[in-house]
């Protein structure tokens, strides 16, 4: 996930995970692998306005998606542990 305030680009906002898209992020597309994960991993894409519902269509067709929540809400959340 592109986060504010990473090591490589300290002021940069996050943006959206769509091929191409650079606008700001706005949601957090939380999902799982299970071929390849353990049931409580979490990887994440990001997500504009436009892209939410592409993005999370297309990890829901493939039984991937687990959570949709705004950066906010996500940001907010205590460190697992």
């Amino acid at each position: 996930m592109n986060s504010p305030g990473s090591a490589e680009n300290p002021a940069t906002a996050p943006v959206c995970s769509a091929k191409g898209c650079r606008a700001d992020a706005v949601w957090v597309l939380a999902w799982n692998n299970p071929k390849l994960h353990t049931p409580e991993r979490r990887k994440t894409w990001l997500a504009c306005e436009e892209h939410r519902e592409h993005l999370s269509s297309f990890l829901g067709v493939r039984g991937f998606l687990k959570d949709v929540v705004t950066l906010a809400e996500w940001e907010s959340r205590p460190a697992s542990a």
